[in-house]
């Protein structure tokens, strides 16, 4: 499930965070989904427990998880939604990079089309 790239100049701990949201945000874990132990994940990635709890830490901190004494770590009910408003704040960023593309003479037309062809690619 998680691939870790040894060579990133991204933290694993990091790495483990991103891809636990894009997990949550494309379906793979929904709510209540139990994740894998820190033990488990450590021995299968052969990563020190420390970075795996790191990561986790960070989740739960984040409202993704939640820890349950005595079950494991779940992914929460309000997972997907807090990961939305999140990715809504980097509109602002996607508005420079526009205005940055037109002040290129990147015409609207092939951002637009930009755009179309990433959602078109997940809809199928």
């Amino acid at each position: 499930m998680f691939q870790i790239d040894n060579m990133s100049r991204v933290p694993i701990y990091e790495q483990i965070v991103n891809q636990m949201e894009y997990f949550v945000l494309n379906g793979i874990l929904k709510e209540g989904d139990k994740i894998p132990s820190v033990r488990h994940l450590s021995m299968e990635l052969s990563i020190n427990p420390n970075t795996i709890q790191k990561a986790y830490y960070e989740l739960d901190k984040r409202g993704i998880i939640r820890s349950v004494p005595g079950r494991g770590c779940f992914v929460t009910e309000t997972a997907k939604s807090t990961l939305s408003t999140k990715m809504r704040e980097q509109l602002t960023d996607l508005r420079e990079l526009v205005h940055t593309l037109k002040l290129a003479d990147i015409s609207k037309e092939e951002i637009l089309s930009c755009i179309e062809e990433v959602y078109d690619e997940q809809e199928q």
